[in-house]
């Protein structure tokens, strides 16, 4: 196996506990990582204000993170890399949603900003965990603002709307489009360009890294093609069995210590365990 040379790791399930905190013993082995010249890269769904206070906490916020499953890729206030969502087909696309369930909360989030036409149950839930505060305003008026890259939608409701709206997506009726569920309730959206194995891409290209040299940690579908793409792929153990089979490695849970397990056994050297 080629020594590892960068880490790109998921946030949610993976390197986070079921409290939403930061496995201690991952905060430990940062320091070694950074003296061996490792980069640590957080890829999440969450925006660049969600991942922000993560990476500091790790004490990787000098580090690129790769926001909104990497339609985003950020480096404090520069950009490197973005695929912003094409508007015409959202319209379309959220017409669908109305029709089928008004109720069903729509997220638009555009570089650090995250709008919603209103607050209710699913706001309110979505903002505990990220600490962040939706701004509200029509969903027109996003929409209409040629100022906006938008770089995610998030569709929040009831399981079984989700899941019903998923069911009758047509990607051929949005062939610039990508949709996913991240949770059973939660649907995601974004440029079809955009996946974790793209911004892997993208990360590797940038700090000048072959793909056998990368190391990829998650713990769910989405995270599955940079599990695949990567040189040594990783799966947490509380991911889906599907999850864990296509990964090369299976490490301990993300209430086990799972990450730090994985870098100290495949990326630092046996004098660091």
């Amino acid at each position: 196996m080629s020594s590892i040379r960068l880490i790109v790791s998921d946030i949610d399930g993976t390197i986070l506990d079921q409290h939403h905190q930061v496995d201690p013993a991952l905060i430990k082995l940062i320091p070694q990582l950074q003296e061996k010249k490792i980069p640590f890269i957080l890829a999440s769904a969450r925006s660049p204000i969600g991942i922000a206070p993560i990476a500091r906490s790790l004490g990787v916020h000098q580090e690129p993170i790769a926001c909104y499953n990497g339609a985003l890729i950020v480096k404090g206030a520069e950009i490197l890399f973005e695929h912003s969502l094409d508007k015409d087909e959202i319209r379309t696309f959220l017409h669908r949603v109305d029709e089928l369930d008004p109720s069903i909360s729509i997220n638009c989030y555009s570089g650090a900003v995250w709008f919603n036409s209103r607050e209710d149950q699913w706001t309110q839930v979505e903002a505990a965990i990220t600490g962040e505060t939706p701004q509200i305003q029509p969903l027109s008026q996003t929409l209409s603002d040629d100022t906006l890259h938008l770089h995610k939608l998030l569709l929040i409701g009831e399981t079984q709307n989700i899941q019903e709206l998923y069911q009758k997506l047509d990607p051929q009726e949005f062939p610039q489009t990508a949709f996913y569920l991240s949770k059973e309730n939660y649907l995601e959206v974004t440029a079809k360009a955009v996946s974790k194995r793209d911004a892997v891409l993208e990360l590797a290209t940038y700090y000048q890294v072959p793909l056998e040299q990368v190391m990829t940690i998650g713990d769910h579908f989405n995270d599955l093609p940079m599990i695949r793409l990567a040189g040594l792929g990783v799966a947490m153990g509380n991911a889906p069995e599907a999850v864990q089979k296509e990964a090369q490695v299976v490490t301990t849970s993300n209430q086990e210590h799972g990450v730090a397990q994985a870098i100290q056994e495949y990326v630092l050297p046996p004098s660091n365990k």
